[in-house]
């Protein structure tokens, strides 16, 4: 596409050629940044919230309850969605529940194979490094796992999502895995009731581990009210808790869209997708709570950058236009804006004034350091932006370790996660933005998951524009003949390491806080979702849309 100052907006140089990139216009238009909050339905849900609250905390604390009465109650609470209500009492429960007894796996509960399964994933979720052993009951004399265990539908589910908790060296939970879903599948088709059976194809397309909390929340609430043994309270509960919240995600997105649509990249800078609907999404995933606000409003304009640099360096940018941009970024400073090309000129003083809003905000809250964290970190991904576009200019193609070193930055996580963290308050310490720096173990398999998924499922698109670097072809090269069906094998069962490292990275003893873990796994399991069959990100009709709206467009009926 031959561009001209006349024709085009963004004003670069008049006869170099542009690719274009034809992406899907925004869904949304202008739905959301005309919306209005309804103060007198906020009020209602809020005021039903705090009534149940005190009801549902006066259960957990209840001394008279058995532990595995407890149990029951906590998972049923995360799988609703209102847990965040009552972390201080959960973990209260938990700690003494888990310390107990001083060999969990033999205790009389663990003989029932959906109880051991439930708290062995709720221990693990928390961080309880409760042992795999007291799955070995439930095999038989030649070592495989019984038979019998398949009358038992609700044990196999729930031991199925256990084994998603597995860390490295767990075979019996690499076992369980494989002998769980072989029997579900079998059985989905004409064994089991429609109660039933939604919940397992559910479970086997999306693994409740992997999945995203709130998009979990909201299938499980339609769950749980068809559930003949429910709790009325626990369920109005999470209804209205839903409401409120979405009223409050609702009202963030206005903000968001107002914000894009005054920045004005749809006209200015057209070759960029709009997904400001998807960024604020994909911020949500991390943290949903309200009292996370700020870091959501945050992240999600971080996202929104990050895409739009993307397809700078992606899409529009020459190479000695990048060259130019990737300096000016290193310094971030408003005085060298003039050697750029115009639409450079446009996303760089948007950058800028946007890292100044944070710092002013941050330094309100004596946490300028914050802010220095997510500046680093997006300083880094533009170089790691750079190199790939110089690799599909010049036709390189590096061996594998060489575009993973590189491909982890490009990825966008080390960034993602490091500006997650600039709103979340005092418990986001230096000592935390150090550690993120330093690329720990967690951020390196949460960012390895990424850059192979995206691989993956952009390989087809990739050879179409031209990109040569990929890790496909990376590995393909490096490993001669080897098929591209065996390369993606051999990156699915990474993906399914990296998994268990990033498990095994969240027992206890933290590093960090495990508020601030969350973060890394929440953003990783979008990837899960939305990234498992294509690009949901580039293509949202086919995945996004569907939880956009469940999320916030259609409200729960109480």
């Amino acid at each position: 596409m031959a561009s001209t100052k006349a024709d085009n907006p963004i004003n670069c140089q008049p006869d170099t050629f542009r690719p274009s990139s034809n992406f899907e216009p925004s869904l949304w238009g202008d739905r959301f940044s005309s919306f209005h909050l309804d103060n007198q339905a906020f009020e209602m849900y809020g005021k039903e919230v705090e009534v149940l609250k005190e009801e549902v905390r006066s259960m957990l604390i209840d001394a008279e309850s058995k532990a595995s009465e407890k149990m029951n109650l906590i998972n049923t609470l995360e799988r609703l969605g209102v847990s965040y209500h009552f972390e201080k009492e959960m973990e209260e429960k938990l700690e003494q529940i888990f310390h107990s007894h001083a060999h969990l796996e033999d205790h009389e509960d663990y003989n029932d194979l959906s109880t051991a399964a439930i708290h062995f994933r709720i221990f693990r979720q928390h961080g309880y490094n409760m042992s795999c052993d007291v799955f070995n009951k439930f095999k038989d004399n030649n070592g495989k796992f019984n038979e019998n265990l398949t009358r038992d539908v609700m044990g196999m589910l729930s031991l199925y999502e256990a084994s998603h908790l597995r860390i490295n060296g767990e075979d019996i939970l690499d076992e369980a895995l494989a002998f769980t879903t072989t029997h579900l599948e079998s059985m989905v088709t004409d064994e089991l009731s429609p109660f039933l059976a939604k919940q397992v194809m559910h479970a086997l397309e999306q693994p409740l581990h992997k999945g995203i909390p709130r998009s979990e929340a909201r299938h499980y609430i339609s769950i749980y009210e068809e559930d003949a043994s429910k709790n009325e309270l626990l369920l109005k509960l999470a209804k209205f808790d839903f409401n409120l919240l979405q009223l409050t995600h609702k009202q963030e997105l206005c903000h968001m869209s107002r914000w894009w649509k005054d920045l004005g990249f749809e006209s200015k800078l057209p070759y960029a997708r709009s997904r400001v609907v998807e960024c604020y999404f994909w911020a949500m995933t991390a943290y949903f709570e309200p009292h996370y606000s700020l870091g959501r409003m945050i992240l999600a304009k971080i996202i929104v950058m990050t895409s739009v640099l993307n397809d700078i360096y992606d899409e529009y940018g020459t190479i000695e236009e990048l060259k130019l941009f990737t300096d000016a970024m290193q310094r971030l400073d408003i005085s060298v804006i003039e050697q750029l090309p115009d639409y450079m000129k446009i996303y760089y003083r948007a950058i800028i004034n946007l890292y100044e809003e944070f710092d002013k905000e941050m330094t309100k809250q004596g946490r300028s350091y914050s802010v220095d964290g997510s500046k680093y970190a997006f300083k880094e991904i533009t170089r790691s932006y750079h190199m790939e576009a110089k690799w599909c200019k010049e036709g390189y193609v590096p061996s594998f370790d060489e575009f993973m070193s590189n491909a982890l930055n490009s990825a966008g996580y080390y960034l993602l996660t490091t500006s997650s963290f600039v709103g979340m308050g005092a418990i986001a310490t230096t000592e935390a933005f150090d550690w993120i720096k330093d690329k720990p173990k967690i951020l390196v398999a949460s960012s390895t998951i990424v850059r192979l998924m995206d691989d993956i499922v952009d390989y087809k698109e990739d050879l179409e524009k031209g990109h040569v670097a990929t890790g496909i072809i990376c590995y393909m090269k490096e490993h001669a003949g080897m098929s591209k069906e065996e390369v993606i094998d051999e990156f699915n069962r990474r993906i399914e390491n990296a998994w268990k490292e990033i498990n095994e990275e969240c027992l206890k003893p933290n590093s960090i806080s495990m508020h601030l873990l969350r973060r890394i796994v929440n953003l990783t399991r979008l990837m899960d979702v939305l990234f498992k069959k294509n690009d949901g990100y580039t293509h949202p009709k086919k995945v996004w849309k569907d939880h956009i709206i469940s999320m916030f467009i259609n409200h729960i009926p109480v």
